[in-house]
Protein backbone atom coordinates (compact mmCIF):
# COMPACT_ATOMS: atom_id res chain seq x y z
CA UNK A 1 0.00 0.00 0.00
CA UNK A 2 1.44 3.34 -1.06
CA UNK A 3 1.99 5.82 1.77
CA UNK A 4 0.30 9.17 1.39
CA UNK A 5 2.44 12.24 1.92
CA UNK A 6 1.52 15.86 2.26
CA UNK A 7 2.68 17.93 -0.74
CA UNK A 8 5.04 20.77 -0.07
CA UNK A 9 3.27 24.12 0.13
CA UNK A 10 4.19 26.83 -2.32
CA UNK A 11 5.91 29.98 -1.14
CA UNK A 12 2.71 31.95 -1.64
CA UNK A 13 0.72 29.51 0.48
CA UNK A 14 3.35 29.59 3.19
CA UNK A 15 3.26 33.40 3.25
CA UNK A 16 -0.52 33.32 3.52
CA UNK A 17 -0.37 30.89 6.44
CA UNK A 18 2.28 33.04 8.12
CA UNK A 19 0.18 36.18 7.66
CA UNK A 20 -2.90 34.61 9.21
CA UNK A 21 -0.89 33.26 12.12
CA UNK A 22 -0.73 36.86 13.37
CA UNK A 23 -3.53 38.48 15.43
CA UNK A 24 -6.22 40.31 13.46
CA UNK A 25 -5.21 43.72 14.83
CA UNK A 26 -1.63 43.14 13.71
CA UNK A 27 -2.73 42.11 10.21
CA UNK A 28 -4.82 45.29 9.96
CA UNK A 29 -2.31 47.77 11.35
CA UNK A 30 1.00 46.51 9.96
CA UNK A 31 0.17 46.92 6.28
CA UNK A 32 1.41 49.11 3.48
CA UNK A 33 -1.99 50.84 3.31
CA UNK A 34 -1.92 51.74 6.99
CA UNK A 35 1.62 53.05 6.57
CA UNK A 36 0.34 55.46 3.91
CA UNK A 37 -2.52 56.53 6.21
CA UNK A 38 -0.05 57.14 9.04
CA UNK A 39 2.26 59.09 6.72
CA UNK A 40 -0.72 61.19 5.58
CA UNK A 41 -1.55 62.05 9.20
CA UNK A 42 2.09 62.97 9.94
CA UNK A 43 2.38 65.17 6.84
CA UNK A 44 -0.91 66.93 7.67
CA UNK A 45 0.18 67.64 11.26
CA UNK A 46 3.62 68.90 10.18
CA UNK A 47 2.12 71.05 7.41
CA UNK A 48 -0.39 72.64 9.76
CA UNK A 49 2.31 73.56 12.25
CA UNK A 50 5.15 74.49 9.89
CA UNK A 51 3.52 75.94 6.75
CA UNK A 52 1.85 79.30 7.08
CA UNK A 53 -1.70 79.29 5.78
CA UNK A 54 -2.03 75.53 5.36
CA UNK A 55 -4.58 75.17 8.16
CA UNK A 56 -6.85 77.83 6.65
CA UNK A 57 -10.28 76.54 5.50
CA UNK A 58 -9.72 77.91 1.99
CA UNK A 59 -6.61 75.71 1.67
CA UNK A 60 -8.60 72.59 2.52
CA UNK A 61 -11.27 73.58 0.00
CA UNK A 62 -8.85 74.04 -2.88
CA UNK A 63 -6.83 70.97 -1.91
CA UNK A 64 -9.89 68.73 -2.16
CA UNK A 65 -11.02 70.41 -5.38
CA UNK A 66 -7.59 69.81 -6.88
CA UNK A 67 -7.59 66.08 -6.10
CA UNK A 68 -11.30 65.42 -6.79
CA UNK A 69 -10.77 64.33 -10.41
CA UNK A 70 -7.89 62.05 -9.41
CA UNK A 71 -9.96 60.51 -6.60
CA UNK A 72 -12.84 59.72 -8.97
CA UNK A 73 -10.66 58.14 -11.65
CA UNK A 74 -8.56 56.23 -9.10
CA UNK A 75 -11.58 54.13 -8.10
CA UNK A 76 -11.89 52.10 -11.33
CA UNK A 77 -8.14 52.32 -11.93
CA UNK A 78 -7.57 50.48 -8.65
CA UNK A 79 -9.73 47.57 -9.78
CA UNK A 80 -8.12 47.52 -13.24
CA UNK A 81 -4.62 47.35 -11.78
CA UNK A 82 -5.63 44.66 -9.27
CA UNK A 83 -6.50 42.50 -12.29
CA UNK A 84 -2.98 43.10 -13.64
CA UNK A 85 -4.05 45.53 -16.37
CA UNK A 86 -3.64 49.31 -16.77
CA UNK A 87 -5.44 52.20 -18.48
CA UNK A 88 -3.22 55.07 -19.59
CA UNK A 89 -5.96 56.78 -21.60
CA UNK A 90 -7.97 58.22 -18.68
CA UNK A 91 -6.28 61.64 -18.78
CA UNK A 92 -6.97 61.99 -22.50
CA UNK A 93 -10.58 60.92 -21.90
CA UNK A 94 -10.93 63.74 -19.37
CA UNK A 95 -9.80 66.14 -22.10
CA UNK A 96 -12.05 64.58 -24.73
CA UNK A 97 -15.13 64.70 -22.51
CA UNK A 98 -14.32 68.31 -21.64
CA UNK A 99 -14.10 69.22 -25.32
CA UNK A 100 -17.30 67.28 -26.12
CA UNK A 101 -19.20 69.20 -23.45
CA UNK A 102 -17.79 72.55 -24.50
CA UNK A 103 -18.18 72.07 -28.26
CA UNK A 104 -21.79 70.87 -28.04
CA UNK A 105 -22.78 73.63 -25.64
CA UNK A 106 -21.15 76.21 -27.88
CA UNK A 107 -23.17 74.78 -30.79
CA UNK A 108 -26.42 75.48 -28.94
CA UNK A 109 -27.06 72.12 -27.29
CA UNK A 110 -28.40 72.42 -23.71
CA UNK A 111 -25.65 71.86 -21.18
CA UNK A 112 -27.34 68.81 -19.64
CA UNK A 113 -27.52 67.08 -23.05
CA UNK A 114 -23.92 68.04 -23.81
CA UNK A 115 -22.77 66.55 -20.49
CA UNK A 116 -24.75 63.37 -21.15
CA UNK A 117 -23.12 63.09 -24.57
CA UNK A 118 -19.71 63.46 -22.93
CA UNK A 119 -20.52 60.60 -20.54
CA UNK A 120 -21.58 58.43 -23.49
CA UNK A 121 -18.29 59.27 -25.23
CA UNK A 122 -16.44 58.13 -22.10
CA UNK A 123 -18.36 54.85 -21.93
CA UNK A 124 -17.78 54.19 -25.64
CA UNK A 125 -14.07 54.97 -25.29
CA UNK A 126 -13.79 52.63 -22.31
CA UNK A 127 -15.67 49.91 -24.22
CA UNK A 128 -13.25 50.35 -27.13
CA UNK A 129 -10.30 49.78 -24.78
CA UNK A 130 -12.03 46.81 -23.21
CA UNK A 131 -12.85 45.26 -26.58
CA UNK A 132 -9.26 45.46 -27.79
CA UNK A 133 -7.94 44.00 -24.52
CA UNK A 134 -10.50 41.24 -23.89
CA UNK A 135 -11.71 40.26 -27.37
CA UNK A 136 -8.74 41.01 -29.62
CA UNK A 137 -6.30 39.96 -26.90
CA UNK A 138 -3.95 42.94 -27.08
CA UNK A 139 -1.93 44.01 -24.01
CA UNK A 140 -3.63 46.85 -22.13
CA UNK A 141 -0.41 48.86 -21.94
CA UNK A 142 -0.08 49.01 -25.73
CA UNK A 143 -3.81 49.55 -26.29
CA UNK A 144 -4.17 52.44 -23.86
CA UNK A 145 -0.98 54.14 -25.01
CA UNK A 146 -2.57 54.16 -28.44
CA UNK A 147 -5.94 55.43 -27.24
CA UNK A 148 -4.18 58.03 -25.09
CA UNK A 149 -2.88 59.57 -28.30
CA UNK A 150 -6.15 58.92 -30.17
CA UNK A 151 -8.45 60.56 -27.61
CA UNK A 152 -6.11 63.49 -27.13
CA UNK A 153 -5.76 63.96 -30.87
CA UNK A 154 -9.54 64.02 -31.34
CA UNK A 155 -9.92 66.51 -28.48
CA UNK A 156 -7.31 68.88 -29.89
CA UNK A 157 -8.66 68.43 -33.40
CA UNK A 158 -12.21 69.43 -32.44
CA UNK A 159 -11.35 72.79 -30.83
CA UNK A 160 -7.81 73.36 -32.03
CA UNK A 161 -6.14 76.03 -29.91
CA UNK A 162 -9.48 77.63 -29.03
CA UNK A 163 -11.27 77.26 -25.71
CA UNK A 164 -14.90 77.36 -24.65
CA UNK A 165 -15.14 79.47 -21.51
CA UNK A 166 -18.84 80.26 -21.18
CA UNK A 167 -20.95 77.78 -19.22
CA UNK A 168 -24.21 78.04 -17.25
CA UNK A 169 -23.56 79.82 -13.97
CA UNK A 170 -25.86 77.37 -12.18
CA UNK A 171 -23.58 74.40 -12.99
CA UNK A 172 -20.28 76.21 -12.43
CA UNK A 173 -21.54 77.33 -9.01
CA UNK A 174 -22.42 73.73 -8.14
CA UNK A 175 -18.95 72.55 -9.18
CA UNK A 176 -17.34 75.14 -6.90
CA UNK A 177 -19.88 74.92 -4.07
CA UNK A 178 -19.05 73.82 -0.53
CA UNK A 179 -21.06 71.72 1.88
CA UNK A 180 -22.98 74.18 4.04
CA UNK A 181 -21.04 75.17 7.14
CA UNK A 182 -17.84 73.38 6.12
CA UNK A 183 -14.81 74.04 3.89
CA UNK A 184 -15.41 70.69 2.16
CA UNK A 185 -16.36 71.07 -1.54
CA UNK A 186 -19.68 69.58 -2.64
CA UNK A 187 -17.93 67.34 -5.19
CA UNK A 188 -16.90 65.15 -2.23
CA UNK A 189 -20.53 63.99 -1.84
CA UNK A 190 -20.73 62.14 -5.19
CA UNK A 191 -17.18 60.89 -4.65
CA UNK A 192 -18.06 59.40 -1.25
CA UNK A 193 -21.12 57.73 -2.78
CA UNK A 194 -18.94 56.24 -5.52
CA UNK A 195 -16.33 55.19 -2.96
CA UNK A 196 -18.94 53.36 -0.89
CA UNK A 197 -20.21 51.55 -4.00
CA UNK A 198 -16.71 50.51 -5.07
CA UNK A 199 -15.79 49.33 -1.56
CA UNK A 200 -18.90 47.14 -1.41
CA UNK A 201 -18.34 45.79 -4.92
CA UNK A 202 -14.62 45.07 -4.44
CA UNK A 203 -14.63 43.66 -0.92
CA UNK A 204 -18.11 42.21 -0.40
CA UNK A 205 -19.30 40.74 -3.70
CA UNK A 206 -18.36 37.78 -5.94
CA UNK A 207 -17.42 40.30 -8.64
CA UNK A 208 -14.77 41.81 -6.35
CA UNK A 209 -13.42 38.40 -5.38
CA UNK A 210 -13.17 37.65 -9.09
CA UNK A 211 -11.13 40.85 -9.59
CA UNK A 212 -8.57 39.65 -7.04
CA UNK A 213 -8.60 36.14 -8.48
CA UNK A 214 -7.84 37.44 -11.97
CA UNK A 215 -4.87 39.41 -10.65
CA UNK A 216 -3.46 36.40 -8.83
CA UNK A 217 -3.89 34.01 -11.76
CA UNK A 218 -5.98 34.61 -14.85
CA UNK A 219 -5.98 30.94 -15.78
CA UNK A 220 -6.96 29.75 -12.30
CA UNK A 221 -9.72 32.37 -12.17
CA UNK A 222 -11.06 31.20 -15.52
CA UNK A 223 -11.17 27.56 -14.44
CA UNK A 224 -12.83 28.63 -11.18
CA UNK A 225 -15.73 30.08 -13.14
CA UNK A 226 -14.77 33.77 -13.06
CA UNK A 227 -15.76 35.52 -16.33
CA UNK A 228 -12.32 37.02 -16.90
CA UNK A 229 -13.01 38.81 -20.17
CA UNK A 230 -16.35 40.23 -19.07
CA UNK A 231 -14.94 41.45 -15.75
CA UNK A 232 -12.09 43.32 -17.43
CA UNK A 233 -14.43 44.76 -20.05
CA UNK A 234 -16.75 46.15 -17.35
CA UNK A 235 -13.79 47.73 -15.55
CA UNK A 236 -12.55 49.50 -18.68
CA UNK A 237 -16.07 50.81 -19.35
CA UNK A 238 -16.24 52.11 -15.77
CA UNK A 239 -12.85 53.77 -16.18
CA UNK A 240 -13.98 55.53 -19.34
CA UNK A 241 -17.30 56.64 -17.86
CA UNK A 242 -15.81 58.00 -14.64
CA UNK A 243 -12.99 59.71 -16.53
CA UNK A 244 -15.69 61.47 -18.55
CA UNK A 245 -17.47 62.45 -15.33
CA UNK A 246 -14.20 63.85 -14.01
CA UNK A 247 -13.81 65.73 -17.30
CA UNK A 248 -17.19 67.43 -16.87
CA UNK A 249 -16.27 68.45 -13.34
CA UNK A 250 -12.85 69.63 -14.55
CA UNK A 251 -14.54 71.80 -17.18
CA UNK A 252 -16.98 73.40 -14.76
CA UNK A 253 -14.45 73.86 -11.99
CA UNK A 254 -11.98 75.75 -14.22
CA UNK A 255 -14.64 77.21 -16.52
CA UNK A 256 -12.76 76.14 -19.63
CA UNK A 257 -12.99 73.37 -22.21
CA UNK A 258 -9.70 72.83 -24.04
CA UNK A 259 -8.13 69.96 -25.90
CA UNK A 260 -5.13 69.92 -23.57
CA UNK A 261 -7.14 69.79 -20.34
CA UNK A 262 -5.83 67.25 -17.79
CA UNK A 263 -2.63 66.51 -19.70
CA UNK A 264 -0.58 64.10 -17.60
CA UNK A 265 -3.44 63.35 -15.21
CA UNK A 266 -3.18 59.62 -15.92
CA UNK A 267 0.33 59.60 -14.40
CA UNK A 268 -0.97 61.20 -11.20
CA UNK A 269 -3.70 58.57 -10.96
CA UNK A 270 -1.37 55.63 -11.55
CA UNK A 271 1.23 57.03 -9.13
CA UNK A 272 -1.42 57.35 -6.42
CA UNK A 273 -2.76 53.84 -7.02
CA UNK A 274 0.70 52.27 -6.81
CA UNK A 275 1.67 54.38 -3.80
CA UNK A 276 -1.59 53.32 -2.15
CA UNK A 277 -0.53 49.69 -2.04
CA UNK A 278 -1.86 48.20 -5.27
CA UNK A 279 0.63 45.72 -6.68
CA UNK A 280 1.85 46.46 -10.20
CA UNK A 281 1.66 42.70 -10.79
CA UNK A 282 -1.99 42.48 -9.76
CA UNK A 283 -3.83 40.55 -7.08
CA UNK A 284 -3.32 43.00 -4.21
CA UNK A 285 -4.65 46.37 -3.09
CA UNK A 286 -7.29 48.15 -1.04
CA UNK A 287 -9.26 51.28 -1.82
CA UNK A 288 -8.61 53.07 1.46
CA UNK A 289 -4.88 52.93 0.78
CA UNK A 290 -5.39 54.48 -2.66
CA UNK A 291 -7.60 57.27 -1.27
CA UNK A 292 -4.97 57.99 1.42
CA UNK A 293 -2.25 58.09 -1.26
CA UNK A 294 -4.19 60.58 -3.41
CA UNK A 295 -4.70 62.81 -0.39
CA UNK A 296 -1.05 62.43 0.62
CA UNK A 297 0.17 63.58 -2.78
CA UNK A 298 -2.34 66.45 -2.71
CA UNK A 299 -1.34 67.56 0.79
CA UNK A 300 2.37 67.44 -0.08
CA UNK A 301 1.85 69.47 -3.25
CA UNK A 302 -0.34 72.04 -1.49
CA UNK A 303 2.02 72.48 1.47
CA UNK A 304 5.09 72.76 -0.74
CA UNK A 305 3.41 75.33 -2.99
CA UNK A 306 2.53 77.42 0.06
CA UNK A 307 6.18 77.13 1.10
CA UNK A 308 7.15 78.57 -2.31
CA UNK A 309 8.66 75.33 -3.58
CA UNK A 310 8.67 75.06 -7.38
CA UNK A 311 6.59 72.49 -9.25
CA UNK A 312 9.75 70.70 -10.47
CA UNK A 313 10.87 70.05 -6.91
CA UNK A 314 7.35 68.89 -5.99
CA UNK A 315 7.45 66.39 -8.87
CA UNK A 316 10.86 65.13 -7.72
CA UNK A 317 9.63 64.61 -4.15
CA UNK A 318 6.51 62.82 -5.36
CA UNK A 319 8.61 60.61 -7.64
CA UNK A 320 11.05 59.72 -4.86
CA UNK A 321 8.12 58.84 -2.58
CA UNK A 322 6.63 56.59 -5.25
CA UNK A 323 9.93 54.81 -6.01
CA UNK A 324 10.58 54.31 -2.29
CA UNK A 325 7.11 52.84 -1.90
CA UNK A 326 7.59 50.36 -4.75
CA UNK A 327 11.09 49.37 -3.63
CA UNK A 328 9.95 48.98 -0.03
CA UNK A 329 7.03 46.79 -1.07
CA UNK A 330 9.45 44.55 -2.95
CA UNK A 331 12.22 44.36 -0.33
CA UNK A 332 10.25 43.99 2.91
CA UNK A 333 8.73 40.57 2.06
CA UNK A 334 12.19 39.28 1.13
CA UNK A 335 13.66 40.51 4.40
CA UNK A 336 10.77 38.95 6.31
CA UNK A 337 11.27 35.58 4.60
CA UNK A 338 15.00 35.58 5.37
CA UNK A 339 14.54 36.09 9.10
CA UNK A 340 15.39 32.96 11.13
CA UNK A 341 12.35 31.25 12.58
CA UNK A 342 12.20 29.06 15.65
CA UNK A 343 11.11 25.55 14.77
CA UNK A 344 8.01 24.20 16.51
CA UNK A 345 7.91 20.66 17.87
CA UNK A 346 5.89 18.32 15.70
CA UNK A 347 3.43 15.68 16.80
CA UNK A 348 1.49 13.00 15.02
CA UNK A 349 2.70 11.03 12.03
CA UNK A 350 6.30 10.54 11.03
CA UNK A 351 5.74 12.83 8.05
CA UNK A 352 5.84 15.70 10.53
CA UNK A 353 3.16 17.82 8.92
CA UNK A 354 1.14 18.84 12.00
CA UNK A 355 2.72 21.56 14.16
CA UNK A 356 2.08 21.27 17.90
CA UNK A 357 -0.37 23.94 19.12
Amino acid sequence: MTALTTPTSSAATQRTIENYSQPAWRRMLFTREMAIVALLVVVCVVSMSAVKGFSQPITITYLLMDVAAVLIIALPMTLIMITGEIDLSVGSMVGLSSVTTGALYQAGVPFEIAALAALIVGVVGGAFNGFLVTKVGLPSLAVTIGTLALFRGIAVGVLGTAAVTSFPEFWTDIAKAKIVGTPIPAIMIPFLILLAIFIIVLHYTPFGRGVYAIGLSKEAAHFSGVPVGRTKFVLFVLAGGLAALAGIYFTLRYGSARGDNATGLELQVIAAVVLGGVSVFGGRGKLYGVVAAVLLIGVLASALRLANVTSDVINIITGVLLVASVVGASLLPRIRRKRPKAEKPLVGTTSGTVPKG
